[in-house]
């Protein structure tokens, strides 16, 4: 039988409570007060998210991410740092006990990827999973979409969606950047490097590495034509049926209150 999930869009808001919201999400699963949830959400102003364990000292121009009107925020996931700016974000938050969830964290990424994969290929482009050679995992790269992980969506060998999961009471939480659009030259200004000439060597090579839906598909895509084949996507490529999901005052409460405390801090932030 198909299972229900909820279906969350929270539209545009600011990267600390992005990141709240998923995190209160993943609470209120691991409590059982909601099924699983599959969450679609935008970003205003534009966020650079950093993953849990990355250095933001000599890795990030600080300065750089204020100059554009950026907010830096540091997620609960893994990864490296993602610029998102004119993309639609998705997370996935799901019990490690599902039935149909694998133990393994690369397994489980196979299984959510699907509701990507089934997504793009709605649009008209032939996206497939990664296999990553050995060598992806030693990069030194602070910049994500410089290389696929395993299973992550992949055009034409170049990556096309940056994923992320943790999994923390009893939870899994996958989260990734779907970019509709990407100005190379503004990311690349974000990162610290030895010297100019580094700079422009790893700017010139990000055309080979990472592709946006608007270039895999040779038009450009509407992110409402965009968020309504990813969430046929899901529904297919998960075999769910997904139900529409409002937070209530109780709820929007909380997760400012987390947001307030945790997410806006430098103390999170800027922790390494």
């Amino acid at each position: 039988m198909t299972e229900t999930w909820y279906f969350l869009d929270t539209g545009k808001q600011t990267p600390a409570y992005n990141m709240a919201v998923d995190e209160c999400l993943l609470q209120w699963h691991s409590q059982g007060k909601i099924p699983p949830v599959l969450r679609f959400y935008e970003w205003l102003p534009a966020g650079l998210s950093v993953g849990y364990f990355q250095k933001t000292k000599n890795r990030i121009d600080l300065q750089a991410v204020e100059k554009h009107g950026f907010q830096l925020v540091r997620r609960l996931t893994g990864g490296r740092a993602v610029l998102h700016d004119k993309e639609l974000t998705y997370s996935v938050i799901i019990s490690e006990q599902h039935p149909r969830m694998p133990k393994s964290v690369k397994d489980a990424y196979l299984t959510l990827s699907k509701g990507l994969l089934d997504g793009y290929r709605n649009l008209g482009i032939a996206a497939d999973f990664a296999v990553p050679e050995e060598k992806a995992a030693s990069s030194q790269s602070a910049v994500c979409f410089e290389e696929p992980s395993w299973y992550e969506l992949v055009i034409d060998n170049k990556k096309a969606a940056g994923s992320a999961q943790t999994r923390k009471q009893g939870v899994i939480l996958q989260h990734g950047s779907i970019p509709l659009s990407v100005d190379k030259d503004t990311l690349y200004d974000l990162f610290i490097y030895r010297n100019e000439k580094v700079k422009q060597r790893a700017r010139a090579g990000f055309d080979d590495k990472a592709i946006s839906i608007d270039e895999a598909a040779g038009r450009e895509v509407s992110l409402e034509e965009t968020k309504a084949a990813l969430k046929d996507g899901f529904q297919t490529g998960l075999d769910i049926e997904l139900e529409t999901f409002t937070l209530s005052d109780e709820q929007e409460q909380e997760i400012h209150e987390l947001m307030y405390s945790k997410y806006v801090t430098d103390e999170w932030n800027h922790s390494r």
